[in-house]
């Protein structure tokens, strides 16, 4: 809800995984890691990116997040630079 009040452009998950998978790569090595999700895929199949109230509201607020890796180091940077660091969600997105 913050992000859509300051009017934030994007808004930047830090986890402890390098982006979003079908299923928890720790449980199973078959996990398969997304390039880019859109709002209603990760809604749909229950992801857990985030509580599904703030992805509702990202998708209406058309604010992407960026899911990526907090423990490499430069990832903050790259993330900001808009380089490829984890996963995308958003509007705009194909599943990949």
């Amino acid at each position: 809800m913050r992000a859509a009040e300051i009017d934030a452009e994007v808004v930047f998950k830090a986890t402890k995984v390098d982006g979003v998978y079908d299923c928890d790569p720790q449980l199973n090595p078959n996990a398969r890691r997304y390039e880019s999700l859109t709002y209603s895929h990760v809604l749909a199949h229950d992801l857990r990116v985030m509580d599904g109230t703030a992805i509702a509201l990202c998708k209406e607020n058309d604010i992407p997040i960026i899911v990526f890796d907090l423990s490499v180091p430069g990832n903050i940077v790259r993330a900001i630079k808009g380089e490829s660091v984890g996963t995308i969600v958003g509007g705009f997105c194909d599943v990949r």
